[in-house]
Order: structure tokens, then C-alpha cells, then sequence
């Protein structure tokens, strides 16, 4: 890296502290949470956040868009929401003067930096599909013309883990789009304290910008440019590989786990690999590291792995849950060289690329 890609790295791991305290200005607690968004959002992902009605998943995400300096837009995802509820739509303008009419195209709340996709899965798979198009090409189609999208454009969509009923859940493609699943906690005793005697008196909290547009999209750039070492990479490939399972094929028999096969339909995509390495490099530059370590890899591998582990009936039976399963590959994949196990059902992570 350059000796200005170095200072870049050292700019926004200053701003970060600042942006927590910020943030913490508005919100007690949920501090994973935002560090989480904040990496989704360098690395220029798109995040799902999953946790229960009241646990400021709104306020969250709002605040972090005005220390940024973003434009926000919130979309309450109802069963009647059209396609063109979101993405806008054409309408017929007349001229006054000259009596001519022309169709004029009416941005919908899509076209904003942030846009808050509250429960994402009560709309139609119609609607669902406009939003993640949206989410994948970073443009609408609108009466057969194409309208780019603001740069950034980050999508944050919600859902309720507890009531289903009524709802349009994902399919495991459109799931594939998100770069993490973010878990939203209940708070600790003593934050709920907090939270409760911060939000009913009358004072009142406003947060600073801490960030510029410009600044933000220098630093999007700046997370491909950390290097990344080749057995870092094999290591955030296996957490992928090691969950795949293929219905009626015994091609990778030997390198899944026998918990995997026992627990596990469908493992991760490439997509996962990807998302690991790119979270993995936004970590680091957070911390304020020019490199990436294994350490970030875990530090990532629940929120890029947990909806993309499709789990069976007996993991359901057995309380077997997607976290639990990447808990238990953290501890088998072999981190260090010294404890590379050669028991022929692990793959050889720290061989160099150019080994066959």
C-alpha cells in the first residue's frame, strides 16, 4: 500500500472512535451491531438485520446515516406494496406553454444512500425482487429506460424472527444477496437501564456529521486495496467449502465434517467466500491495520455465514442452530501451521498458491 493509502487507514480508524461516540450519544449498546453495518457499508454490501420489534433497529440505522452524512429513506414493507411503490414511477407531465405532454419519471424512496427495508418479508416476492435488483445492478428500469441509483447505495432490510404468519419469507437466492445477517440482541440489564432513563425525560440528543460523501467512497476504494496473504484467503475459503453438501454426491465427502453432513441441506456459495475476505479487509482498516488476520476472518464468518447454512430436521430437533455451526468450524479449521491437522479430513489451508 502507499504511503497515502497508510494515512487513509489511520484517517478512519480516527473516525471511527469518533462515529462510536457519536453513535453511543443516541445508543446504548448494540456496539457489534454497528460496527457490523459500518463494515457491510465499506465494503459496499447490503445488510439484513433479524431481531424482535423494539430494539432500535430504526434509530440505528438512522443515525448512523447522519454521522455519515447520508440521505435516509424508510420503507414499511406492507402485502399491498407494488413495485413501483419503491423504485417510482412514470407519470404524464404537460407543458403549460406549449400544451405538450411528456412522461416524466417520479423517483421512488430507492433512490437514497440509505434505504430501511422494515420487514422485507411481509411485502410480495414481486416487490421483494424490484428492491434486490435494485440492491444488485444499483439502477431502476422504468418505463423501458434505465435510472441509475446514488453512489453509495446501501439497503438495510429488517425482519421479525418471531411471527411468520402471513409473511413472504426470502428464497435462499435473494438471501444470497445480503453480505451479512446482522443479529440484533436484547440489551444487558444494565443498558435496558440506561435506555430507559435516557429516553423518558426530556433531554434530547443530536449527533455530529463525522464523514463527507467524498471521504466515505475514498474509503470504499481503500478496502481492495489491503493485501491479503494467500493462506488468509484459504482460510476464509474452508468455512465455505467445508459446509457444502450436495444431495446424493459424495464428491467432497471427505472434507465435510460428519456434523455437516448430520446437520446440514445446503451449504455456502462462492458469494460467501467473497463476502468473508472483502468483511475481513473493512475490519482491519477499522482497527486501524494495513493487513488482514485470521482473526478478522472469525470475527465475520457469523454474520456472512448464518443465512446461507440451510440447516435440516435434525438440527431443528436438536437445537443445531447456523451459529453453532460456525461456532464448531472456528474451533476445527486449523488456524496456525503448527496445528494443521493431516488426518486427510481437513484441506491443506497454508500451502502456498503455487503448491498443486
Amino acid at each position: 500500500m502507499e504511503t497515502s493509502d497508510l494515512e487513509s487507514v489511520e484517517k478512519l480508524h480516527q473516525a471511527y472512535q469518533r462515529l462510536l461516540q457519536e453513535v453511543n450519544r443516541v445508543i446504548i449498546g448494540q456496539q457489534q451491531v454497528v460496527e457490523e453495518l459500518l463494515i457491510s457499508l465499506l465494503a459496499g454490501g447490503h445488510s439484513l438485520l433479524v431481531g424482535v420489534p423494539g430494539l432500535a433497529k430504526t434509530l440505528i440505522v438512522h443515525t448512523l446515516a447522519d454521522t455519515l452524512n447520508l440521505s435516509f429513506n424508510r420503507v414499511q414493507f406492507t402485502p399491498d406494496l407494488m413495485p413501483a411503490d419503491i423504485t417510482g414511477t412514470d407519470v404524464i407531465q404537460e407543458d403549460k406553454s406549449t400544451g405538450s405532454r411528456d412522461f416524466k419519471f417520479l423517483p421512488g424512496p430507492v433512490f437514497s444512500n440509505v434505504v430501511l427495508a422494515d420487514e422485507i418479508n411481509r411485502t410480495p416476492p414481486k416487490t421483494q425482487a424490484a428492491l434486490l435488483e435494485a440492491m444488485q445492478e444499483h439502477q431502476v428500469t422504468a418505463g423501458g429506460r434505465k435510472h441509475k441509483l446514488p453512489v453509495p447505495f446501501f439497503v438495510l432490510a429488517t425482519q421479525n424472527p418471531i411471527e411468520q404468519e402471513g409473511t413472504y419469507p426470502l428464497p435462499e437466492a435473494q438471501l444470497d444477496r445480503f453480505m451479512f445477517e446482522i443479529k440484533v440482541e436484547y440489551p444487558s440489564e444494565e443498558e435496558e437501564f440506561a435506555i430507559v432513563r435516557q429516553t423518558t425525560s426530556d433531554d434530547s440528543y443530536s449527533v455530529k456529521k463525522v464523514l463527507d460523501l467524498d471521504e466515505l467512497l475514498s474509503f470504499q476504494s481503500l478496502v481492495r486495496k489491503v493485501p491479503v496473504a494467500d493462506h488468509v484467503i484459504r482460510y476464509a475459503m474452508q468455512f465455505a467449502r467445508m459446509t457444502r453438501i450436495i444431495p446424493g454426491s459424495d464428491t467432497q465427502a471427505e472434507e465435510v465434517p460428519d456434523f455437516i453432513r448430520e446437520f446440514v441441506s445446503w451449504g455456502a456459495g462462492p458469494r460467501a467466500s467473497q463476502n468473508l475476505v472483502l468483511g475481513a479487509k473493512a475490519r482491519a482498516i477499522l482497527h486501524g491495520r494495513m493487513y488482514v488476520s485470521t482473526d478478522d476472518i472469525r470475527a465475520v464468518a457469523h454474520p456472512v455465514l448464518r443465512h446461507r447454512i440451510i440447516t435440516n430436521f435434525n438440527a431443528e430437533a436438536e437445537g443445531m442452530t447456523p451459529d453453532k455451526i460456525v461456532d464448531r468450524l472456528i474451533q476445527l479449521i486449523s488456524v496456525d501451521s503448527s496445528q494443521e491437522k493431516l488426518d486427510g479430513r481437513l484441506p491443506q489451508v497454508f500451502r502456498s498458491a503455487d503448491a498443486r
